[in-house]
């Protein structure tokens, strides 16, 4: 087989297993090969954790959009690691902000704004956002798109 940018990937293709924590979660990475600043949007409109006092299950829709550097982050590694939260329980804040601190260390992109739009626990629906800069100018970057929990309208 040649060599080509994907050589070193690990989990895809394969028979993988889900880790049991997102520190256990092994993210790759690819090199980037355009030479053009662009937007990257990955939606997981299923995430869930685990509440960090009554172990009760929590459910977000995520939304990570990312204007990449050297580096863009391999989609099924990504589908690990938030799929890793299922077991680990931490507040709303600390997931959302925790998964956009490890993509901005690992792949260190131009740009990375995270959404986590998280259904209401309580009867109170907490939305987290964090961005790791200024919106780059020059690229077209959409609104995330998700409207804020209305209940039953």
């Amino acid at each position: 087989m040649d060599e080509t940018i994907y050589s070193g990937l690990k989990q895809l293709g394969g028979a993988t297993v889900m880790p049991q924590s997102p520190e256990e979660a092994v993210l790759e990475r690819v090199r980037n090969p355009q030479d053009v600043p662009y937007c990257v949007r990955f939606t997981a409109p299923e995430f869930t954790s685990l509440c960090p006092m009554t172990g009760q299950p929590d459910f977000a829709h995520l939304m990570i959009d990312y204007v990449p550097g050297d580096w863009l982050v391999e989609s099924k590694s990504l589908k690990l690691f938030l799929g890793a939260f299922r077991n680990h329980g931490a507040f709303h804040e600390d997931c959302t902000i925790s998964i956009a601190r490890r993509l901005v260390e690992f792949l260190e992109p131009r740009w990375l704004r995270i959404g986590g739009y998280w259904y209401p626990r309580g009867g109170i629906p907490i939305d987290v956002f964090w961005q790791s800069a200024e919106m780059p100018s020059g690229v077209w970057i959409p609104d995330q798109g998700v409207p804020p929990y209305r209940g039953r309208g």
